[in-house]
């Protein structure tokens, strides 16, 4: 029996990866490899509607479909190490793997800074279990400390105030979510915050968590002293890609890969996906990019086992370079923020429909124009971006 094609994760993008090599004409044996105990999930609800109402893993639970029936799935197990020229992985139980093909969908996981004080009490919000354990801490009154001011720092706030929770918010930046945002429509979503509670301290970090065995407050860098019941830290993420080291890849920020999703200088065929993968866009040519957006982990995952299929096969990989236009959404309040492109990247913005403060519409580009736009409360009017966007690989 030949050697199976091994995923290592058990996400959204192995799924639609392995969905997609049945697809492309791969027969042979499929193997995921997945650290969590659960079949793949949809995550962007953790710090949405899992925090204000709860949800059952049966209902995020993504449908296995007929084509990847025969697919083996082995949850529960982690990969640490890896020798891509012997064509072997090794698992945390100690048992080796041997495989003909390699997907690197590992994902990633949450930053964690090494800040002094006692440990019980910080949370992390990534698995289900993290949702579920963070929901049962979230009710009226309950102090919570949020460290970031990114999009997962900003929905728990707005659905820990609507819980009665009393929330504040630090971070090194200016202003909430300005990476993607920019500062002006950023300056806008946090008086949106500010006029449902929440307080921010922005341009400050934690130096030192208070209490005795619990978390009980934190100390900033400008010696203000908040108390808190428990501490949501969401300061970005790291790509898991140590059990990858020694085979001669380019790790830096992710696992960096071709146009068509293949890893680059790899010895064997192999493609990453998902989250941990460094790639190109044919949309946006420049710099490769790691993008954590919704809509990814399906797209590339099309791509990719359409690519891996061919390299198994000995051959090139076949059809267009990736070019999956980057899309997201948040929920924050009465406001919905849905997002086409690559507004993070952007050299400047400008608003083109309504107020900073309120609904409106934010175009983001560059030296090659438009690479972005912005909603709030402004989705059927974002489509013809969507199609302009589009059209810029053609």
């Amino acid at each position: 029996m030949n050697d199976p094609v091994l995923v290592v994760g058990a996400g959204l993008s192995a799924l639609r990866t392995a969905e997609s090599m049945r697809k492309s004409g791969y027969g042979g044996p499929i193997r995921v490899i997945g650290e969590e105990e659960h079949p793949p999930y949809n995550r962007p609800p953790l710090s949405k509607q899992a925090l204000s109402g709860g949800i059952a893993l049966e209902e995020l639970a993504f449908p296995l479909r007929a084509s990847i029936s025969d697919v083996e799935w082995t949850l529960g197990v982690k990969v640490v190490s890896s020798d891509l020229r012997s064509r072997t992985l090794t698992t945390n139980d100690g048992a080796t793997a041997p495989f003909s093909g390699l997907v690197i969908a590992s994902g990633i996981r949450s930053r964690q800074l090494p800040i002094p004080g006692p440990q019980t009490g910080r949370i992390f919000l990534r698995t289900i279990e993290d949702a579920h354990h963070l929901r049962d801490r979230l009710s009226a009154g309950v102090r919570l400390l949020i460290l970031g001011s990114g999009f997962i720092g900003c929905e728990v706030a707005a659905t820990a105030r609507g819980l009665g929770c009393e929330v504040d918010i630090v971070s090194l930046d200016s202003e909430p979510m300005i990476r993607p945002l920019g500062a002006d429509l950023g300056a806008g979503m946090r008086e949106h915050h500010e006029q449902h509670g929440v307080r921010f301290h922005l341009g400050r970090t934690i130096t030192e968590f208070t209490g005795k065995d619990q978390v009980s407050g934190a100390l900033l860098d400008d010696g203000t002293h908040l108390e808190a019941d428990l501490v949501l830290e969401a300061v970005g993420s790291v790509a898991n890609t140590e059990w990858l080291e020694g085979n001669d890849l380019d790790l830096s920020n992710g696992v960096l890969t071709d146009g068509y999703l293949s890893v680059v200088d790899s010895p064997v065929p192999a493609v990453a996906v998902g989250d941990v993968a460094r790639h190109p866009n044919a949309l946006f040519p420049g710099e490769t990019m790691r993008i954590e957006h919704w809509n990814m982990p399906t797209d590339m995952g099309k791509r990719a086992g359409s690519t891996l299929a061919s390299l198994i096969a000995g051959e090139p990989a076949a059809g267009k370079p990736f070019d999956a236009l980057p899309s997201f959404w948040s929920d924050q309040y009465d406001q919905n923020l849905q997002s086409f492109g690559i507004p993070g990247a952007a050299t400047g913005y400008e608003i083109v429909e309504g107020s900073y403060r309120g609904d409106c519409i934010v175009e983001y580009h560059d030296s090659s124009g438009v690479i972005g736009v912005i909603g709030v409360n402004r989705t059927a009017e974002l489509l013809p971006y969507r199609k302009k966007l589009l059209a810029r690989h053609s």
